[in-house]
């Protein structure tokens, strides 16, 4: 009996020093945690200015297809793939044998309305003079010599007007470069049948490209689009030519964001005289994006993104606050950030979920 009594007591000895044991290394584990001194800062305004890298592409600052107005033949062509040129220059000439019958046509209308038209116009002439003498010419007779030289002039008017537009047509067949430009493609040949889009010609007869002035056309996001301005300069770089840094300034803004990719499209001009930029190369873009109201700035250690919510942690009364937050640009490990904060804040440097909303703080 007396040793049933002493392994009892020695049983319960021992369980009594093990949970002991567990539960202050469990609290020697929770200590650290609850009052680790954490390091802070004040909370202060500034500016953070990023840039924003993305693709461009380098169009031509004019570029137009050239069609034949007219249904016809080409007869001559005085330009090729690469050929400058400059404003007015014939580029090509178009025979319609058609058009030269209609003008023919034309211009022997206007000679025979203008010999009508000479002859009563005499007439009533020589009817006014000798109305001069009493009773020799009714008034009614003078009256309908008048309305029918009148009717004569207006229809050699009418004749002169459809012949000028017949003439005018003839100038169709002169096909000449609308500005100064190279010609970046040829799809027609001598003898070629040609004539305005989807009836004479599936294609263009020339395309002539603007190459000594180029458009950099770049799509920036939408959240980037309130830190743009038409005084902004980019650099940029082309895959043909990686050493080298090329400039340009902002000068058209959209003002409008793209249906399909949410963007605003932005054009910068480029001078390109020794045409060593060609249409249709993509550009690696830098476009600034300077700051335009100065926010509150923290380390991105300071955020904490968690599954349900983003906050800083905010040291009031000695005591951790969870203060919500709308992060916006980030850079160099600075982040703006927008929220319910004052400055001279004092926020925590290095901010974990371990530290919990309400604990304190050394």
């Amino acid at each position: 009996m007396a040793l049933h009594t002493l392994v009892a007591a020695t049983l319960f000895s021992a369980c009594s020093s093990s949970d002991g044991e567990g539960s202050e290394k469990k609290d020697a584990k929770q200590a650290p945690a609850a009052t680790a001194p954490a390091e802070t800062f004040s909370l202060e305004r500034g500016r953070l200015s990023t840039a924003l890298s993305t693709p461009g592409e380098l169009i031509a600052y004019q570029q137009v297809d050239l069609y034949a107005k007219e249904n016809s033949f080409v007869k001559k062509l005085y330009a090729d793939v690469g050929s400058e040129v400059r404003e007015g220059q014939l580029l090509a000439s178009l025979e319609a044998p058609e058009l030269g019958s209609q003008v023919a046509s034309a211009q022997s209308r206007v000679k025979s309305q203008e010999a009508i038209y000479i002859a009563s116009k005499a007439n009533y002439q020589r009817l006014v003079e000798t109305s001069k003498t009493p009773g020799t010419i009714s008034q009614n007779d003078i009256d309908q010599a008048d309305a029918r030289q009148k009717s004569d002039l207006a229809q050699l008017e009418a004749a002169k007007s459809a012949y000028s537009q017949v003439a005018e047509t003839l100038k169709y067949l002169e096909i000449r470069a609308p500005f100064s430009g190279v010609i970046s493609a040829r799809n027609v040949n001598p003898g070629a049948y040609v004539g305005p889009s989807g009836k004479g010609s599936e294609f263009p007869l020339f395309t002539l490209q603007e190459q000594r002035h180029l458009r950099l056309v770049v799509s920036v996001p939408e959240a980037y689009t309130g830190y743009l301005n038409d005084r902004n300069e980019v650099k940029f770089s082309v895959k043909a030519l990686p050493n080298e840094v090329f400039h340009a300034r902002v000068k058209r803004l959209a003002g409008a964001l793209d249906n399909k990719l949410r963007a605003e499209r932005i054009e910068m001009d480029v001078i390109n005289e020794d045409k060593r930029l060609l249409p249709g190369m993509v550009a690696e873009v830098n476009v600034p994006l300077p700051a335009r109201d100065s926010t509150f700035i923290v380390p991105s250690t300071a955020i904490v993104n968690s599954t349900e919510r983003i906050f800083v942690i905010r040291v009031a009364g000695g005591k951790a606050q969870w203060v919500d937050v709308k992060p916006g640009r980030s850079d160099k490990g600075k982040v703006e950030v927008y929220g319910d904060l004052r400055q001279g804040d004092t926020i925590i440097k290095v901010a974990s979920e371990e530290r919990r909303d309400g604990s304190p703080v050394k």
